[in-house]
């Protein structure tokens, strides 16, 4: 069966709610150490593999991965993040970090180790007219439906069911980046819990700051609070979009570079994607500002290379954004950045060999987003770790399905693809959409920043208690 998913149809998804509401004390024996006991407290809840919550706690949106940790700490605060972690430091258990659960490699769970569970933290609460503070689980519609009521938005993703602690940490883009910047660059504050258990706050330690810009989730601590400034909002939201149906790879091929060249020069307002979803093409492009005669251009341009449009009125952005918080169920995927480039020319010589495999299987997609703009702030990239900021544009390689049984097709399918890319340099990724088989995951997602977040690891994290198979390394 074709699956006709987009990441923005399915990432809205519900964990549970409220599940302090079922948590009862419990001990376990760790092997290597009989002696020690792990009870819960009034700031973490322990659950076990027995225990009726725990699945529930475990699970990520992602079908097709499956991890058991040993425990999980379900944290109310940031004393029970200290006790869960020096727990885990005492008795040599990895540590994985989970505030919204969407790790595309599930990073956020793992086996036979401690899952520190954040969904309770959920505070938000204004500072004053400029400033908020956050906890690492509220989500970007939990966060839009706070601050567009004052009229304020945070440059945050488009999936309204994503953590913003994961977003964040990674970097964070979205359909306003390009005017406001990335997620983290209106990050001013973080307050985190070390791996030796101890909180620490950015105010005082700069280089908790830089790092947390940009360099990547569970790598340094487990972040408690987030302190944002926001931006006014616009007043409202245009969306257009252009269709092609049952077209073959070659005409993708040339769709696609035509679209690398209309959107080049994009006014900072919009935002575009080209998506190919097997052998259909939707390019999306939204606008916060009137229609002016750039923008309408750009609409005549893209109406040219394909065979339908269709266009929303402008809505208030509170309602316009909801158009993109998609569905809410769990699916069996496979998702992770296909490169960053600058231009058409990174990958014209390739592409069609690409574009060959996602036309002809069902189920699979290519698409490819636009940064630029203020994401490009000289300031901005001073201070974070984020490395990429000299692309214009950012790829997602998609695949969906129903079966277990499809596994090795589609997974077969989408790592030629994946291989493709490699043999012809593509030497940039983004973090927030990891690839397992990302060999040199350290210079893909962090380039020169790779040694002095390295550096940051062994002040904060040491003795490596907080780790995953693509976690900072400590030097």
């Amino acid at each position: 069966m074709k699956k006709n998913y987009h990441r923005k149809e399915f990432l809205k998804l519900s964990l549970m709610a409220n599940l302090a509401l079922y948590a009862k004390p419990f001990s376990i024996n760790n092997k290597k150490n009989a002696a020690q006991v792990l009870s819960s407290t009034n700031n973490v809840v322990y659950y076990k593999k027995e225990d009726k919550e725990y699945d529930i706690l475990r699970r990520g949106f992602n079908t097709r991965i499956e991890k058991y940790p040993a425990v999980i700490a379900l944290c109310k605060n940031e004393n029970g993040i200290a006790e869960a972690l020096k727990y885990a430091k005492e008795n040599n258990l990895p540590v994985a970090i989970k505030s919204g659960g969407h790790s595309m490699e599930g990073f956020s769970c793992n086996n036979n180790g401690m899952v520190i569970n954040l969904s309770l933290l959920k505070k938000m609460e204004w500072v004053d007219d400029e400033f908020v503070k956050v906890g690492p689980a509220c989500t970007l519609s939990e966060l839009n439906d706070f601050l567009l009521p004052k009229n304020k938005i945070l440059p945050g993703g488009s999936c309204g069911s994503v953590g913003i602690g994961g977003l964040v940490l990674g970097g964070g883009y979205g359909l306003i980046s390009r005017k406001y910047g990335l997620t983290c660059d209106s990050l001013i504050e973080v307050t985190m819990v070390d791996g030796n258990g101890k909180i620490r706050n950015s105010v005082s330690e700069k280089d908790l700051l830089w790092a947390c810009r940009g360099g990547g989730n569970g790598n340094f601590g487990v972040v408690s609070e987030l302190k944002f400034k926001v931006h006014d909002s616009p007043e409202a939201m245009q969306s257009f979009h252009f269709q092609s149906a049952k077209i073959t790879s070659a005409k993708a091929t040339s769709i696609l570079k035509e679209w690398f060249t209309i959107t080049k020069k994009l006014p900072l307002s919009c935002f575009s994607e080209f998506v190919l979803n097997n052998n259909d093409i939707d390019i999306l492009l939204t606008t916060t500002e009137k229609v002016t005669r750039d923008i309408q251009i750009v609409i005549d341009k893209i109406s040219l290379l394909t065979e339908k449009k269709t266009e929303t009125v402008p809505e208030p952005v509170a309602k316009a954004l909801k158009a993109f918080y998609g569905i809410q169920h769990p699916v069996r995927f496979k998702n992770a950045c296909a490169g960053l480039y600058k231009s058409f020319d990174d990958i014209e010589k390739y592409i069609d060999k690409v574009l060959d495999i996602v036309t002809t299987t069902p189920g699979m997609l290519f698409q490819i987003n636009t940064l630029g703009g203020a994401i490009q702030n000289e300031d901005a990239e001073k201070g974070s770790s984020f490395p990429h900021r000299r692309f214009f544009y950012i790829s997602e390689l998609q695949a969906y399905w129903d079966q277990e049984k499809q596994d090795d097709g589609l997974i077969q399918k989408f790592e030629n693809i994946q291989q493709i890319f490699f043999q012809h340099g593509i030497n940039a990724q983004y973090c927030n959409y990891p690839d397992i088989n990302f060999k040199n995951y350290h210079s893909l997602y962090y380039g020169s920043n790779y040694k002095k977040l390295q550096q940051i690891k062994n002040k904060y994290d040491p003795n490596n208690v907080i780790r995953y198979e693509q976690s900072i390394e400590n030097k």
